[in-house]
């Protein structure tokens, strides 16, 4: 089931027209626009609008929020982690089994506070086994509540610029079996250091 989520997040995503594959998936699966709003907490309208392409605008500018970075190869949460000079703050026992394709780097505050929860699934690009580097963070609690409240859920988790973790971001963490980092390399250095990958 869960791969199946991923295949539809991802085709909605990479769609030149989301609105109509979301459509699609929409009837594939009988739901009807209004019980779709009512449990995304939305109004109907709004389905559809994006059903009808008419919201592309804003999908553009949800891009702003955030960057992403698909590598070459895959590379372990090891080598990763050694990369951008982090240490693992929960959830060490899985980092051997980790692997990730790639990277999205954001402002937390902004996703959190400005980005439509319905333009979220693009912060997977291709694929949900990633890293989420999460800037301008105080605690971890707030990226944590998000991770733990979307369906899909990235492979590992690092808090920029802190070094003591909020308690219950630990134990979402542990609940949803992600490891978290913690790293306070400068951002440019990281983004270079990645990049090449």
């Amino acid at each position: 089931m869960d791969k199946l989520k991923t295949d539809i997040a991802g085709e909605i995503i990479l769609s030149k027209t989301p609105g109509s594959t979301m459509k699609k998936w929409r009837e594939i699966f009988a739901i009807s626009q209004v019980d779709l709003a009512a449990f995304l907490k939305i109004s109907p309208s709004t389905i559809s609008d994006y059903e009808g392409n008419k919201l592309s605008h804003d999908i553009e500018r949800s891009e702003q929020f955030f960057e992403l970075h698909e590598f070459a190869t895959t590379i372990s949460a090891y080598d990763f982690m050694k990369i951008i000079n982090a240490q693992v703050v929960a959830n060490e026992d899985l980092m051997g089994v980790k692997k990730l394709y790639g990277y999205t780097l954001m402002d937390s505050l902004r996703i959190i506070l400005e980005m439509p929860f319905n333009q979220f699934p693009k912060l997977y690009g291709s694929m949900s086994e990633r890293a989420f580097i999460f800037t301008q963070v105080s605690t971890g609690r707030s990226p944590l509540v998000v991770i733990r409240v979307t369906p899909m859920k990235p492979s590992v988790v690092v808090l920029h610029g802190i070094s003591e973790v909020d308690p219950l971001a630990l134990k979402i963490a542990q609940k949803e079996q992600i490891p978290v980092l913690t790293t306070r390399m400068d951002i440019a250095k990281i983004k270079e250091a990645l990049n090449k990958l």
